[in-house]
């Protein structure tokens, strides 16, 4: 499951990231390493973005970027 599928006031751990370069890199530099909880507080069905809580500061990702992070229910 990815990141773009949890719904609005679910939590999820995140289990790999899948993205290269310098995106990859910015979601790393962000928090978003394996083992983190992350819980969607917004989540625009149709348009970007998503708004994430992780590590207790909000941070928006792109429908297409939240698809490079790879998720579990918690």
């Amino acid at each position: 499951m990815t990141l773009d599928e949890i719904k609005l006031g679910e939590e999820c751990r995140i289990v790999r990231q899948n993205l290269g370069g310098a995106t990859g890199q910015r979601l790393m530099d962000m928090g978003f390493i394996p083992g983190t909880k992350v819980k969607v507080v917004r989540n625009a069905p149709l348009i970007d973005p998503v708004d994430l809580l992780i590590r207790g500061y909000h941070v928006s990702l792109r429908h297409h970027e939240a698809r490079g992070v790879e998720v579990e229910r918690t």
